[in-house]
């Protein structure tokens, strides 16, 4: 069956270029969320619905031919249904594993990737017995609902433990000990139905109170690109994942630890739109509608810069050569991602230059 019409449950900026990158195809895109002020209402159809309302999902399920999503908390039980009407890709099976860290860690283990050392946690008992066992520093998260730093606590000494329960005990939680790292790096894959398989370059990314504020690709290290690669190809088969998935990791003692990861497009490949022959999003589209998968190959050297809190000014900043500018529509709120820009140079040396001269102009706030 030839498919024309994509579901996404979600409708943020992720949502928005993903609709951008469908309409070359041939591809058309209709949304669900609980507003039509979202960014990706700017571009595309909308149903205006809770995210997990059975009659609204069965509704956007009658209109695709696939559906998808661009946030991956959305319960796989209320998609499970949808499958009787309509493919779901990713599939609810990987969603349910990469929206719960303490499933995702487990799910990595098993496949021997390696990990940072943690506990469940379910009573203020276990996390003083996980502080005990794994050490301190630590952290302190929320297993689901948990981005851009949101449901975290960073326990320093012992008696921050009965502070840390308070504000997050309400929940399923893990502790995770504190990872020393020299850098963070993700790696974005996409996997087709026919089993077909494309990695992007690795991308070295900067956070900031655990919100990503620029990623820089490719990051050249050949060893740690096959590494990544082997791991990466571990879990698009276990899961027989159809679309794109990232793979965040730390940089320890020179050797690869998987941190999250993530069963969408990603923030840290948003410089595939300029930056490679096929954006993350156009590959997660011919993935999930069975067409052929595009090339990854990059176009030069790339910088991605997020805008947090305000946008900057957009006429200093295209005045920067090789630079691209994305305004996502959203209203200004302090640390929401507004936009983002992209700065594409054939030399690695500009690239920096270049880097360090938009970074003067984008404020943080």
């Amino acid at each position: 069956m030839k498919v024309t019409r994509v579901g996404i449950v979600g409708a943020g900026q992720l949502g928005r270029m993903l609709a951008l990158a469908g309409y070359p195809l041939g591809l058309r895109c209709i949304f669900l969320d609980k507003s039509a002020d979202v960014p990706a209402a700017q571009v595309a159809s909308i149903l205006i619905g809770q995210l997990e309302d059975a009659s609204t999902l069965k509704q956007l399920a009658l209109q695709s031919d696939v559906i998808t999503f661009d946030w991956e908390n959305i319960s796989a039980a209320s998609l499970e249904p949808l499958a009787k009407i309509t493919a779901i890709r990713p599939s609810a099976a990987a969603l349910q594993v990469s929206q719960d860290r303490l499933l995702e860690k487990e799910l990595l283990k098993r496949l021997k990737i390696p990990v940072v050392a943690h506990a469940q946690v379910d009573s203020k008992e276990d996390l003083t017995r996980a502080v005990s066992d794994i050490g301190l520093p630590g952290i302190l998260k929320t297993r689901r609902l948990g981005y851009d730093g949101k449901g975290q606590r960073i326990i320093r000494n012992s008696s921050e433990i009965a502070d840390a329960w308070r504000e997050l005990g309400s929940q399923a939680l893990i502790y995770e000990k504190f990872q020393v790292f020299s850098r963070e790096v993700s790696l974005v894959a996409a996997r087709s139905l026919s089993g077909q398989q494309v990695f992007y370059p690795l991308a070295a990314n900067t956070h900031v109170d655990g919100i990503l504020r620029y990623s820089v690709a490719p990051y050249i290290n050949m060893a740690l690109a096959r590494v990544a690669k082997t791991y990466m190809k571990r879990v698009l088969s276990v899961l027989d994942y159809v679309g794109i998935l990232t793979i965040e990791f730390f940089i320890v003692k020179g050797k690869l630890v998987a941190n999250e990861m993530a069963p969408r497009v990603h923030n840290s490949g948003h410089w595939t739109i300029e930056g490679c022959v096929t954006s993350q999003f156009e590959n997660h589209l011919r993935a999930i509608c069975g067409l052929p998968l595009g090339s990854t190959r990059p176009l030069g050297f790339a910088a991605m810069v997020n805008f947090l809190g305000q946008m900057p000014d957009r006429k200093r900043l295209l005045a920067i050569e090789g630079l691209a500018f994305h305004d996502y529509g959203k209203s200004p709120k302090p640390w929401r991602k507004l936009g983002h820009c992209t700065i594409l140079s054939k030399n690695e040396h500009r690239l920096k230059q270049a880097l360090k001269d938009a970074l003067k102009l984008i404020e943080w706030k």
